[in-house]
């Protein structure tokens, strides 16, 4: 096992003038870089087709083929199948904006709305603003990290596959370091669908979708390869700020985990718009941005535990 990473590589800019919204190992690989190198990514926000004044109704109009708007390839001398490549996630910066939203018959609960609705959010230096009375950490991270797949052909990018992609892990914020196998000669590394924030599970299908500059070391770890995506998290950094006032949870049980985590995502729904006057579209999306969905228990069978976690420090008075 060779770890090939420089002390202090060179720095690499790439543009976010270039998207693409598939994996496929035949790209053309936009800048060349040696491991322990530094490459900032221009990300555009998830579909690449959402702007600050975007209305509700283009969200039951987006086009599938164009999410997700990812900023790459970049080839890695020296990785070859076999080897493992190691991403050091160092800043994200966000550029003043985010959204999320309902898009019918998206995410957990999606049959359930038939009206489309966008919900923008400010984003400051420590949060996003869902109202003035709701504001959630600023907790940014590349919804997809990834590399191009070894098989033939072009794959979309919605469904996370052994390549990394689409995971939507919200704790590959700033610090954590990120493994994925090398599968093609180059790894040929993309990135991009950044988040300000997200709740565990993305319940709605949107995080807080964010365009962003972000800036990652990728070093390479020769002859030792990863089944699939691996992470550490940073080192003496909470897995969140939002824990410190405790949290509202709901929970539900039986003998399916997604039909488990769709009834304790509705109880919260429910006691959203009971207890804090939101809409359901509203409640939906602030589950989205902020609701850990989280398997409390899967081992006494026949029914299992699905908890959604509420933390309640997002919520301030005016």
């Amino acid at each position: 096992m060779i770890r090939t990473e420089a002390a202090a590589g060179r720095t690499h800019h790439l543009a976010d003038d270039q998207p693409h919204a598939f994996w496929d190992n035949t790209l053309t690989p936009r800048v060349q870089i040696d491991p322990g190198d530094v490459v900032v990514f221009e990300t555009r926000e998830g579909t690449g087709q959402v702007t600050p004044d975007t209305k509700s109704a283009k969200l039951a109009e987006l086009d599938p083929s164009l999410i997700h708007a990812l900023t790459g390839p970049v080839y890695v001398n020296g990785a070859m199948p076999g080897d493992t490549l190691e991403v050091d996630v160092l800043t994200l910066d966000h550029h003043g904006w985010g959204w999320n939203g309902v898009i019918p018959g998206f995410g957990l609960l999606g049959w359930e709305f038939e009206t489309p609705y966008i919900h923008h959010y400010f984003l400051d230096e420590r949060s996003c603003i869902f109202r003035d009375d709701i504001r959630i950490p600023f907790e940014p991270f590349c919804g997809v990290m990834g590399v191009a797949p070894s098989d033939s052909g072009r794959f979309d990018t919605a469904p996370p596959r052994e390549n990394g992609g689409n995971t939507d892990i919200r704790h590959l914020t700033p610090g954590s370091r990120v493994r994925l196998p090398v599968l093609v000669e180059g790894a040929l590394f993309s990135c991009g669908d950044c988040h300000a924030a997200q709740g565990d599970g993305e319940i709605c299908g949107t995080g807080v979708e964010t365009p962003m500059t972000v800036a990652l070391r990728i070093g390479l770890d020769q002859g030792k390869t990863v089944p699939e995506l691996q992470f550490t998290t940073a080192p003496g950094r909470q897995l969140t700020r939002a824990d410190r006032d405790g949290y509202f949870v709901t929970t539900a049980q039986g003998p399916d985990l997604f039909v488990d985590a769709q009834r304790a995502a509705r109880y919260m729904l429910e006691h959203l718009v009971r207890e804090y006057g939101l809409t359901r579209a509203e409640a939906y999306c602030l589950c989205g941005a902020a609701v850990d969905l989280r398997i409390s228990e899967i081992v006494n069978e026949p029914n299992w535990i699905v908890s959604a976690y509420l933390p309640l420090s997002i919520f301030a008075p005016v």
